[in-house]
């Protein structure tokens, strides 16, 4: 397995990834497991705020029941749903929550959501009082391939995304594939991009896995899906867990994610974010093979997978100089020189540094619609 130590007491049971690193903490894999939460908040809480999403309602209550019978004052606050809860006045509203009701540093914030939640949870556990402890509950692929793992936190700004944020390590982070049944489809192959961005920048077994029984990697009852969820995880974990601040190896993980963000920005935050990402791939791809070398055989295998996960690989064309201007902003560019994630091939990350601008117009010639 290539990422992270990662171990199963007995089949059925929860796979735990460690996330090494100072803080480190765990990553479960499993399903049922709202009822090991409490154990994880430890008793050196009091209260507990529960932030979830409107669709999350029903299983919010249900987590607040079991962790009132755990003996903690289990408080619940809806938020926004998708990227309209990353905002400063979302924020806010949590710190007046958490001010009214009396928070201290030893008590906890439950993420309990997709991507966008658990970055606000993060955000506003990591600026609350400077830091109070953090359990993050993802409920949907994304989440749990990404957002929830790895300790970074934030919101949006008319600016640009996740452009306010911290790094903020959770205490625990609980993959209840349970929580997946309910997925509709297309958020499900969406959150997907983020696990074959994984196989392209590390572990191609999880490319393998979609090309080999697409039906069976993308349905979260078969192991095969578990199997690329756990690996996409243990990808992300030994990442952070070697630079938790993202000042070299880290960075790999933004492959497809300079144009990605900008194209999220450009549509005003409606896209799904593997979408977004999924051009972002295919985008740096096409710049690897004009600048590294990366073999027609390799774009074409990220065209490949990502069509077949009907995910789209083509943006419009007459948006080059909006995203040009957006990418220019990103917090991945120094000192006005663009940087993206490239790959000299398949698991071979490469960080592309101030490519000709001719270079990547040609590029996104090559995704243009």
């Amino acid at each position: 397995m290539i990422g992270a130590e990662r171990s199963a007491d007995a089949v059925g049971s929860a796979t735990t990834i460690r996330v090494s690193g100072a803080p480190g903490y765990d990553v479960l894999v499993g399903r049922d497991l709202f009822g090991s939460i409490a154990e994880a908040i430890g008793p050196k809480a009091a209260k507990v705020l529960i932030v979830h999403a409107p669709p999350l309602a029903a299983r919010g209550e249900e987590l607040r029941t079991r962790l009132l019978d755990a003996g903690y004052e289990a408080i619940i606050l809806e938020v926004p749903d998708a990227e309209g809860a990353k905002r400063v006045e979302v924020a806010a509203f949590c710190w007046e929550v958490l001010g009214k009701s009396d928070f201290t540093r030893t008590d906890a914030i439950v993420g309990l959501g997709g991507g966008a939640v658990t970055d606000l949870a993060g955000f506003v556990a990591a600026t609350w009082l400077r830091g109070v402890p953090v359990i993050q509950v993802p409920t949907t692929v994304l989440g749990m391939v990404d957002a929830a793992v790895g300790g970074k936190t934030g919101i949006n700004t008319a600016e640009g995304k996740n452009l306010v944020g911290a790094f903020w390590a959770p205490k625990a982070v609980f993959c209840d594939l349970d929580l997946l049944a309910t997925l509709p489809r297309n958020e499900l192959l969406a959150g997907y991009a983020e696990v074959v961005k994984a196989g392209f920048i590390q572990d191609p077994r999880i490319l393998d896995l979609v090309e080999q029984d697409l039906v069976g990697a993308t349905d979260p009852a078969a192991p095969a899906f578990r199997e690329a969820i756990e690996r996409a995880i243990a990808v992300k974990a030994r990442v952070v867990g070697e630079d938790f601040t993202e000042q070299g190896l880290r960075e790999i993980l933004n492959y497809g994610h300079t144009l990605g963000h900008a194209i999220e920005h450009a549509e005003r935050y409606t896209w799904r974010h593997g979408a977004a990402v999924s051009i972002g791939m295919v985008f740096a791809a096409e710049l690897s093979r004009l600048t590294r070398g990366l073999s027609d055989a390799a774009v074409d295998r990220h065209r490949a997978i990502l069509t077949s996960l009907t995910l789209p690989i083509t943006y419009r064309g007459d948006q080059w100089h909006k995203l040009l201007s957006t990418m220019q902003r990103d917090k991945k560019a120094r000192a006005g020189m663009l940087r993206f994630i490239g790959l000299d091939d398949i698991a071979r990350p490469v960080t592309i540094e101030g490519p000709e601008e001719s270079l990547i117009f040609a590029a996104y010639q090559e995704i243009a619609e």
